[in-house]
């Protein structure tokens, strides 16, 4: 034991006769030469410690000439198993450079010994047993950079982490699955990309694909804004009040507007949510703009589709493609085009009860560890963090038993 500049440092030595290890399990005795190295350890009140011992290079049969492993340091470390899964804890929890700063080493270092745990701890059979699966994409930089994550719809977990958002991507998913627990998949949930969706079709055939409720509601209401663009008229009110003599006032002049956000407002909203004022103004709508109003009706109908039995939903929703096609209302009938190609997709959602809130979900927290960490320099470095938080990775500080 030697205290120095840079801390307390702990000599560490060989016991007599004791083989050297190489990572991969095979022992030797023979070696090349030695060298001293350090590793820091956990601080013991405000003084650094370190740890000291010579290592030897040595020629393992399978791996060739490697530098022998320790049992307080991971190979490649220059800090030891506790250091690091105190950083890795932490790391859950709060922001690197907050780590570093606590610990007293670089962000460099807090976001290598992540790497490290990562590829230490993650499940290597996390890709056994997929009965129900998600994909979805989540955007890490500007200018469309995106990760494809899959995630466990019966564990919550993330499962695989690629970059870009392209077939390849979900592709390398089912490589590494392979073509027998592909089989096993029964349920995949995704989105309406027409990105994932043959890759699905093409590697997991037998997997019933369910489209995402949330983006079919989506799109009603992006039809129901594009039937309100088609009708420019001023939006009916339920009261108007009387007119005053004189020169236009200020809230005068703004009340068009005012009321257009009023309808915006009223027609987004479900029937279920609406206040009295705003049921007045879908009344008055029914007498002053029909054809909006059927616009409003029809996507409150095809809300309808997910609250109704599930051995209704096929013809439910056959029926409702028949009425929009029917309505004449241009944004309504390629609402009802699109809901003819996706039709088997969107029954499955209903007929199986899923949806890809999983995911959405997952990428919610994404957000928020890409919010606490202010960005991520690379996608490898919020891919680990991903794996770390999402991954079911449990680390124990030195203290828990």
């Amino acid at each position: 034991m030697e205290l120095s500049t840079d801390g307390l440092v702990l000599g560490l030595r060989r016991r007599r006769g004791r083989r050297y290890r190489c990572e991969c399990g095979d022992s030797t005795r023979a070696r090349y030469d030695l060298s001293r190295r350090r590793w820091r350890h956990l601080d013991f009140g405000s003084t650094k410690v370190w740890m000291e011992a010579d290592i030897a290079r040595i020629t393992c049969p399978a791996c060739g000439i490697r530098t022998e492993t320790v049992p307080w340091a991971r190979p490649g470390a220059r800090h030891t198993r506790d250091f690091q899964d105190v950083i890795g804890w932490l790391a859950q929890r709060m922001d690197k450079t907050s780590v570093a700063r606590l610990l007293r080493c670089s962000w460099e270092a807090v976001d290598r010994a992540v790497r490290m745990l990562v590829a230490d701890h993650l499940p290597t059979d996390r890709l056994d047993g997929l009965y129900r699966i998600g994909v979805d994409e989540i955007s890490y930089k500007r200018g469309h950079h995106y990760l494809t994550i899959v995630c466990d719809h019966d564990t919550g977990r993330v499962v695989w982490v690629a970059k870009d958002r392209t077939r390849k991507a979900f592709e390398d998913f089912f490589t590494a699955l392979g073509p027998d627990r592909s089989e096993q998949l029964a349920a995949i949930t995704m989105d309406g990309s027409p990105i994932y969706m043959p890759v699905a079709a093409d590697n997991a055939p037998q997997a019933t694909v369910c489209l995402d409720p949330f983006h079919v509601i989506k799109w009603a209401n992006e039809a129901l804004d594009k039937a309100r663009q088609a009708n420019p008229a001023v939006p009916p009110t339920p009261a108007t009040p009387a007119k005053r003599s004189g020169p236009a006032t200020v809230a005068q002049v703004n009340a068009p507007a005012k009321a257009w956000r009023r309808l915006k407002t009223a027609l987004r909203s479900g029937a279920e949510n609406l206040t009295d004022e705003r049921r007045a103004l879908i009344n008055a709508l029914r007498r002053h703009n029909y054809q909006l109003f059927r616009a409003w009706t029809l996507k409150e109908q095809l809300r309808d589709l997910y609250r109704i039995p599930p051995e209704q939903a096929r013809r439910y929703l056959r029926r409702w493609i028949t009425r929009a096609i029917r309505s004449k209302i241009p944004a309504m009938q390629q609402l009802a085009t699109r809901l003819t190609k996706y039709f088997h997709q969107t029954v499955a959602a209903v007929e199986l009860g899923l949806s890809n809130s999983r995911a959405e979900g997952i990428n919610s927290k994404i957000r928020v560890i890409q919010r606490r960490g202010y960005g991520h320099p690379g996608p490898d470095s919020l891919t680990a963090m991903i794996y770390l938080c999402l991954g079911g990775i449990t680390l124990n500080l030195p203290t828990q038993t």
